[in-house]
């Protein structure tokens, strides 16, 4: 009898675990599996087991394919929690994947009893995923916030970045989720890095891999009215409940979508952004609000934008405006000095009714 021996976390089983064991298994007549059990994962990967040891080892035993279950205990050598169990065993196959990390070890070991050491590609007909993003993808909140930013914007971008500068963004409702968008695609605000959170995905990382800025998820995972300090990653410098904007802000759906990524490059004066984002920080002032000077700072930032080339915006006796972000088209914010002018602004074609969004801790 060909005896087969594969080991791995299994931490939550998916469709690459089962094809993985199928394969295996077609090499011999008793499949073996190993699975790092619970003090392995704490001492080698610094994590805890998804479901306790005892329910891991029935999941896996009940898979046809497989005929042994063992508990990966011996925890001397980091990548050989099996050793013990596969010295005793001394099976005829050592099975394994193509990125497996330990593999002179295993062959080393594989050598003390005469197994072959066998790596199988990685060939499934659907979607590969993996524990860890399973593992995100379930953490992943339902909904979330966007975003409307109000200065330092491109600040966020790494080598744009500047010493002493900022970015100053509110997260807004309604929220959004995978089954409820009420907004535009192509909206200017934060809609792509929403998505990456929503899936699961690392929002900053997935921004920064585009080419663009960081500030979209900072301030969606963060909420509330927030300043950034410039930089290749977020750091908050402080940020305060938006309330204070609550009936003063709206947007206008400008007829055509917002791209950030072609636009990275555009000529445009970084000395005003930078001026931009300081009186932006000054009216956030948790101290003294000021939205009087919240509104020079929107409406200077709008100046850089028609600098670059972006088109006139339409008043609706607004104190403030401009593009929610900066890929031309998507959305514009209109900020207005109360709620009757809001109100009678939102009785406009393309227009939306918004409201400055900070979570709730229970």
């Amino acid at each position: 009898m060909k005896k087969v021996f594969v080991s791995g976390c299994f931490d939550i089983l998916h469709g690459g675990h089962i094809e993985f064991f199928s394969q295996a298994k077609a090499l011999g007549d008793y499949l073996i599996v190993s699975f790092a059990g619970n003090e392995s994962l704490l001492l080698h990967k610094k994590k805890k087991s998804s479901v306790p040891d005892e329910h891991k080892k029935r999941i896996l035993k009940s898979l046809s394919m497989v005929d042994e279950v063992v508990v990966g205990n011996y925890l001397d050598e980091i990548g050989l929690d099996f050793k013990n169990h596969f010295l005793d065993i001394k099976p005829d196959f050592l099975v394994v994947t193509e990125d497996d990390k330990y593999s002179e070890k295993k062959k080393e070991l594989c050598d003390k009893v005469g197994a072959e050491y066998v790596v199988l590609p990685k060939s499934l007909n659907y979607e590969k995923i993996s524990t860890s993003e399973i593992i995100s993808y379930i953490k992943a909140p339902f909904d979330i916030p966007l975003r409307v930013d109000f200065a330092g914007g491109w600040l966020d971008v790494p080598k744009f970045s500047q010493d002493n500068a900022y970015i100053v963004n509110c997260t807004i409702s309604p929220k959004v989720s995978l089954n409820k968008w009420d907004y535009e695609i192509g909206s200017g605000l934060g809609g792509s890095a929403a998505y990456s959170i929503l899936t699961g995905k690392n929002g900053v990382e997935e921004e920064l891999n585009s080419g663009v800025g960081w500030q979209d998820p900072a301030a969606i995972l963060e909420t509330g009215l927030c300043v950034f300090r410039s930089g290749e990653k977020p750091i908050l410098e402080y940020k305060v409940n938006p309330d204070f904007l609550e009936g003063k802000m709206a947007l206008y759906w400008t007829g055509s979508d917002h791209h950030s990524a072609s636009n990275v490059d555009n000529n445009r004066d970084f000395n005003k952004i930078i001026k931009a984002s300081h009186t932006a920080k000054e009216a956030c002032n948790p101290f003294k609000l000021d939205i009087n000077k919240l509104a020079s700072a929107i409406n200077l930032s709008y100046e850089i934008q028609k600098e670059e080339g972006m088109e006139t915006l339409p008043e609706f006796n607004e104190i403030a405006r401009k593009y929610s972000g900066g890929g031309y088209g998507g959305y514009a914010l209109y900020l207005f000095k109360n709620k009757e002018e809001r109100d009678l602004f939102l009785k406009n074609k393309n227009t939306l009714r918004i409201e400055p969004y900070i979570k709730e801790y229970s």
